[in-house]
């Protein structure tokens, strides 16, 4: 009777043998009843099964039985005692047939027990005795078998009739492991003592696992070497086999298809179709590649065993393959690598052309910048482009001299094929590329120069524009200077003869700076006649500067004016105030001070008269604080003047006065 066939009873734990021994060292049986009905029938399958698992050495000893009906009716107790046949002992006298530490913590004592653990380890015990005897046979049958046939049996292959029913390794390592639970719980203790369990050699029988576990091994190491041999024929049979599908193969049809793929494309979207189709001859061919890996380790593992009398043939075999496998995988590289190259070359071909496509439409579009920074920014990108261009026509010289250093190879590979026209077409391509890319190179340069030129013409047209502009500003606060800070007269003639000296000067620096501006329009008409375009500001900054120089000069003609007559004034009035004892006569001229008082007034009445320009319009110099100073200074030295006049005309009256 097997566990697995009455589990559910099992799990019921109507009865179990805890491994706890009596004095007699007899097992002891424990049957635990419970407040429901037992079934008879369930707990006499069960007593049969747990009787049957000890020896007959261990059954000689008796066993004592401890019925537990606590939690149990009378009658069902009753009916388990006559059923067994034993005597009644209360659960107090119990110590007296068996030590405390025999007996489970159920009954006082120390001794620990799983159900659930002991009904798994016997489960898995009982798999193995099965699984392992089945497999003894098995085994037995197969190198018995294998020993008796005759030399047609031995070299046929190894069928589904030879192999067993399971796994060796797996009954094997389920063995060892039941084997080393045995040990390990049979030899655990607690507290120095020895705990007893219902998986000791006495109840699962160690040395029947081991005396299995042997037999196995034995029977499983005579299989190996039967499988062994029978497979090692095999395999060098299929290797054979093999090794020349993969010669044939590649010597044959891989050869064809590289013997007609030599072309290169003459464009990227070509490149790439020959690249595909090339992709997928090395596609078919790697598979034949993984054969040859394949084949090429099982060679050498038949290599390593060193059997003599395969290791020529097997040598041979190798070498044979490896030199057709590494030619055609050459030669597969080899035009890879020249695809690759082509697909480079046309690749910087197109890149090359569309950057010269997108500078000769920069130069075939007129040019209207709005300033000078935007022609710098333009010539700036012309500049670059052109040197991008000049890179990547380096780049294609580079890449189309290494493509026909690749071709010039080609011809070792052609297997016997004559490649000459093919390599001509390619080289003459080639070649027609990158002349074309120089000439339409050359002609965007001599485009490029011509732009430069007018680019540059017109940043100095834009520079003349601006200093002409720039020019009539400098006028402009020249002539708002001169009205607003050039309002002194000088306090006697000696400054005003210094003010009219500095005046002169400015006049000189604003005729410059009218000159200069002048000189930048006349240039900006010049400009625009060489580059056929109209000045954005000359029909409007001439007008400016004239019209600006126009009331410089009236305003600077004033202002000579004016301190020609202050220095007419100071000299005549300096002449009679300052005391000439040898020279009364002439001071005493009365022309002079009516002269004086003339230019006094002319003068004064100067200041308050404003600078008319053409167009009308009116300016004064100074502020009202600036005349109203001068025309008061003015007015002291003619007061002074008149008092001079005064006593000269009556001496007398000003020696009483003093």
């Amino acid at each position: 009777m097997e566990a697995s066939v009455i589990l559910p009873i099992l799990k019921k734990k109507l009865a179990f043998l805890s491994g706890g021994k009596d004095r007699r060292s007899g097992l002891i049986l424990t049957i635990p009843l419970c407040l429901e009905q037992t079934n008879m029938d369930e707990l006499s399958v069960t007593l049969d099964y747990l009787l049957s698992i000890p020896s007959e050495k261990c059954k000689a000893r008796g066993f004592t039985v401890i019925v537990d009906g606590r939690k149990s009716q009378w009658n069902v107790v009753k009916t388990v005692v006559l059923m067994l046949q034993v005597i009644l002992v209360s659960a107090n006298k119990l110590t007296r047939y068996i030590e405390p530490c025999q007996l489970t913590e159920d009954f006082g004592g120390s001794l620990t027990y799983d159900h659930m653990d002991w009904l798994n380890k016997r489960l898995v015990f009982e798999k193995f005795t099965k699984e392992s005897t089945s497999l003894l046979d098995e085994l037995a049958l197969i190198n018995n078998g294998s020993d008796k046939g005759n030399q047609q049996e031995k070299e046929r292959s190894v069928d589904l009739n030879f192999l067993p029913s399971v796994d060796p390794e797996t009954v094997l390592q389920t063995g060892h492991e039941l084997l080393s639970e045995l040990q390990q719980r049979r030899f655990n203790g607690s507290d120095g003592g020895v705990s007893w369990s219902p998986m000791d050699d006495e109840l699962l029988a160690q040395p029947q696992v081991m005396k299995l576990l042997d037999s196995l091994r034995e029977q499983y190491t005579r299989y190996q070497e039967v499988c062994r041999q029978r497979s090692k024929r095999t395999q060098l049979e299929e290797i054979q086999q093999k090794v020349m599908q993969v010669v044939n193969w590649l010597e044959g049809p891989g050869s064809e298809q590289l013997r007609a793929q030599w072309g290169i494309g003459d464009s990227i979207r070509a490149s790439q179709a020959l690249q595909q189709k090339h992709e997928e001859i090395e596609s078919q061919h790697s598979e034949w590649f993984a054969v040859y890996v394949e084949l090429n380790q099982q060679i050498a593992a038949l290599l390593n065993a060193g059997d003599e009398e395969d290791l020529v043939e097997l040598k041979s075999l190798q070498q044979q393959l490896s030199d057709v496998c590494y030619r055609q995988a050459s030669q597969l590289e080899f035009r890879q690598n020249l695809l690759q190259a082509a697909l480079e070359f046309h690749g910087v071909a197109q890149d090359l052309s569309q950057q010269l496509d997108g500078l000769l439409g920069m130069l075939c579009v007129d040019v209207a910048p709005a300033d000078g920074a935007s022609i710098q920014q333009t010539l700036k990108l012309l500049e670059e482009k052109l040197k991008s261009v000049d890179v990547g026509l380096q780049g294609l010289r580079e890449k189309g001299q290494g493509l026909l250093d690749q071709i010039s190879n080609q011809a070792s590979w052609a297997y016997g094929k004559d490649v000459t026209i093919e390599n001509k077409e390619n080289v003459d391509h080639i070649q027609g590329v990158m002349e074309d890319m120089q000439l339409r190179k050359q002609r965007c340069e001599d485009m490029v120069d011509v732009r430069r030129l007018k680019m540059l013409q017109m940043v100095q047209l834009f520079k003349c524009e601006e200093d002409a502009a720039q020019a009539v500003e400098w006028l402009s606060e020249l002539l708002d200077a001169l009205l607003k800070t050039h309002t002194r007269l000088g306090d006697d003639a000696q400054e005003t003869k210094v003010l009219l000296e500095k005046h002169r000067k400015f006049v000189d620096v604003a005729q410059s700076t009218y000159d200069y501006g002048r000189q930048l329009l006349q240039a900006t008409v010049v400009l625009c006649q060489s580059l056929r375009c109209t000045s954005r500001s000359s029909g409007d900054t001439l007008p400016r500067l004239n019209r600006v120089w126009k009331q410089f000069t009236i305003a600077s003609e004033e202002r000579v004016h004016r301190l020609e007559m202050a220095i007419a004034f100071h000299s005549n009035a300096e002449k009679i105030l300052q005391d000439c004892p040898e020279e009364p006569e002439a001071i005493n001229d009365e022309e002079q001070f009516d002269e004086v008082e003339a230019v006094g007034k002319s003068l004064l009445d100067r200041l308050t008269v404003p600078v008319v320009y053409p167009d009308g319009t009116e300016q004064y110099f100074g502020s009202p604080s600036d005349m109203a100073s001068t025309a008061e200074h003015i007015r002291d030295r003619m007061k002074l003047v008149s008092l001079k006049r005064q006593q000269l005309r009556h001496p007398e009256m000003m020696t009483t006065e003093s």
